[in-house]
């Protein structure tokens, strides 16, 4: 034997993982479902070594969410800007660009709503000022996103530590702006002063206008990833940047163009969080919603009405959450628990559906 073969089966791991072979649909949601149930049981094991009975739990998590218009309001609340920013985070990862920056381009579209909404809403009619608002927070957030992008096309920097950074430098900015410019007058605690009532989001059926816009962002978006040009190129960019460049795709402008619609979409739910939902900006603005929102981008598998599904059943499940630690007195990090462990199960069943182990020296071909 060659020492030339000794050096390949040396290098060859114990485990790959690859892609499987399509998985029909009954199938694929029979795992689902399977995976699901299996969530729940040990969720309720869980609840079990708490002390409680874990269908009445379940049922006052559903309850919490839907129980009445109140609640029903709060769900929908916390599903608008997971929903926009996991349909943002989307146009990235569709082309392998790993967007993990939602968090800061969230806070600078807040920011940059609430230079207009903080300071200008005694010049402007409410109209102008929401639209100026809502302009200031797309181009920020936008802009940020672009700064990545940029980099990659020139100097191939790695987007994921980058994007990742870029958090921290806004969150950052907050904290400057809370405790120096911006600072509420009379304020012995850091905190920016509150959107004066006659700037804020005018409500919908009970609900910021926001979800209406959610809704018309999730059928623009299926359209532009499925029937244009733009959409097709990031795609094919997506599979392989050599093959784009091969067909004459220009990377470099797939790259800024798509990142920069990917932070204005995260900017814009810094507008909508800022005007429509916490009427000022702390460092909480985001909330956590940049990360959820990966989540909800992968296990809708990008597709923006699978993240309609998703946005709302995770805030189903924050809004539940936060019932049953009232009702049942259980620890906030008890009911993250719950949350983890059927977010973990789900991500899980994606993941074996879509790809398997097989062991060194094992062929492919076996689905």
């Amino acid at each position: 034997m060659s020492a030339h073969t000794h050096t390949a089966q040396a290098k060859e791991p114990l485990l790959r993982m690859v892609r499987r072979d399509a998985v029909s649909s009954r199938k694929s949601w029979g795992i689902r479902a399977a995976a699901f149930l299996l969530s729940l049981v040990t969720g309720g094991i869980v609840i079990l070594m708490l002390g409680h009975n874990p269908v009445s739990v379940y049922v006052s998590m559903v309850k919490g969410a839907w129980g009445s218009k109140t609640v029903i309001y709060e769900t929908v609340k916390i599903a608008i800007p997971l929903l926009i920013t996991a349909i943002g985070i989307s146009f990235a990862f569709k082309m392998k660009f790993w967007n993990i920056g939602g968090e800061g381009q969230i806070l600078v579209g807040a920011v940059a709503a609430g230079a207009f909404g903080l300071f200008t809403a005694h010049i402007f009619p409410k109209l102008p000022l929401v639209l100026l608002m809502m302009l200031a927070a797309i181009v920020a957030g936008g802009l940020y996103g672009l700064l990545p992008a940029v980099c990659k096309a020139k100097w191939g920097t790695n987007e994921t530590l980058f994007t990742l950074m870029l958090n921290y430098i806004a969150l950052a900015f907050i904290k400057y702006l809370m405790n120096g410019p911006w600072k509420a007058p009379g304020s012995s605690y850091p905190k920016i002063a509150m959107l004066v009532p006659g700037a804020r989001l005018t409500k919908v059926l009970g609900v910021h206008w926001g979800w209406i816009l959610a809704l018309i962002l999730v059928v623009a978006a299926y359209i532009y990833f499925n029937k244009t040009k733009q959409g097709y190129e990031i795609a094919v960019v997506g599979e392989s940047n050599n093959t784009a460049r091969y067909a004459g795709i220009n990377v470099g402008k797939v790259f800024r163009r798509t990142m920069f619609i990917s932070g204005a979409l995260c900017g814009l739910v810094g507008m909508l969080q800022f005007a429509g939902s916490d009427y000022t900006i702390t460092e909480g603005t985001a909330g956590g919603v940049g990360f959820t929102a990966i989540t909800v981008a992968w296990l809708a598998k990008m597709n923006p009405y699978g993240m309609l599904v998703v946005s709302v059943f995770i805030a189903m499940l924050e809004r539940g959450s936060n019932a049953i630690q009232t009702q049942f007195k259980i620890p906030a990090s008890a009911s993250d628990l719950l949350i983890g462990i059927i977010l973990f199960f789900m991500l899980g069943c994606e993941f074996f559906i879509s790809y398997r182990l097989i062991g060194r020296g094992k062929e492919e071909h076996h689905a």
